[in-house]
């Protein structure tokens, strides 16, 4: 029986349970092997095997797939590497072509899907290292197994930490690592290597830091700063409002008190975090109401988040000067533009 993962992580982060390729492996679209913990594909790890991996693996696509990994998070950090094809990997701000020997890298608080929308012919591997941390702020701790010197693994953390490339092209030795981990996937049925295994996942992570030594390496410290979790955690609030947020469930969300939440909210917003959240809801409702007219404007107050109709109109009319019906009319009839 596999174990429960915090619950938490799965309220706020929706981290990806690779349904699809799950899926096409059932069905024998692609070829796949892996291991895991939690709900990741493939064959569950022991407890006493690797501890902190939470996924690794590998998919062989021979034909364009009808599926791909849609927006999504991981608990921790993923590595994946393209050995052979082509592939679109999108993060919020940009999408890339992946080509072989491209090398990705993603932490826990950044979405991001692969396929545009689906998976094309290629094989790809990926490993995901649990450094328990959620949000950017928060100081990694690798599992006790990784033997890299104390040096070498906190330049390779600060690293990670301070910029945001996601996006390499690898060199030989990545992909050998890579390769190598794949083949004791391939008979890790009959039998883990877990010897094996370890050794080569350290010299994938000392080879990534040879990679990033080899280039000119950007420090951004801004980007571990509790001020920048609270600007990630705004923005998954645009397309989250509709969830019964506290002012304790955000701060949780984001690993902070209320008090720091409460600060640095204010600083990029010049509102509190319920307040931010309430304009939120009261813009989403707004555009509902102008985009689904046949709707029931109490019904599109609860789909916002708001938990009465009496509320919902109060704080509309206090933000827009008038009800949600009159918005509506007054819309139908070209005002809108005068009120909002």
């Amino acid at each position: 029986m596999r174990k429960t993962q915090i619950k938490n992580f799965y309220d706020y982060y929706q981290p990806d349970r690779c349904e699809p390729l799950i899926h096409a492996s059932e069905n024998g679209a692609v070829q796949m092997k892996g291991l895991s913990r939690f709900d990741y594909p493939g064959q569950e790890l022991p407890d006493a095997i690797l501890p902190g991996i939470y996924s690794m693996g590998y998919w062989d696509a021979k034909t364009d797939q009808n599926w791909g990994l849609d927006w999504h998070r991981n608990e921790g950090i993923e590595f994946s590497f393209m050995e052979s094809g082509s592939l679109y990997f999108s993060t919020e701000s940009e999408t890339v072509h992946l080509h072989p020997g491209s090398l990705t890298i993603t932490k826990p608080w950044q979405l991001h899907k692969v396929g545009n929308p689906i998976v094309t012919i290629g094989k790809q591997y990926w490993i995901i290292i649990d450094v328990g941390v959620r949000q950017p702020h928060q100081e990694w701790k690798w599992p006790d197994w990784i033997i890299l010197s104390k040096e070498d693994l906190e330049y390779l953390t600060k690293i990670l930490r301070e910029n945001d490339v996601r996006v390499w092209q690898s060199d030989k030795k990545i992909q050998e690592c890579f390769i190598e981990i794949g083949k004791c996937l391939d008979h890790a049925e009959i039998e883990i290597p877990q010897s094996r295994l370890n050794i080569l996942i350290n010299s994938l992570l000392l080879e990534i830091l040879s990679l990033f030594k080899k280039g000119d390496i950007e420090f951004d410290q801004s980007l571990t700063h509790n001020l920048r979790t609270v600007e990630i955690f705004l923005n998954h609030l645009r397309t989250d409002f509709e969830k019964s947020w506290t002012l304790e469930d955000m701060a949780e969300h984001c690993g902070l008190g209320k008090t720091s939440l409460s600060k640095y909210c204010k600083h990029l917003t010049n509102m509190t975090p319920v307040n931010y959240l309430i304009n939120i809801r009261l813009e989403a409702a707004a555009k509902m109401l102008i985009d689904q007219e046949e709707e029931h404007v109490a019904n599109l107050g609860y789909s916002c988040g708001f938990t009465s109709s009496q509320y919902f109109a109060t704080a509309f009319k206090k933000r827009f000067k008038c009800s949600p019906s009159e918005y509506r009319n007054r819309f139908n009839n070209g005002y809108v533009g005068k009120i909002a």
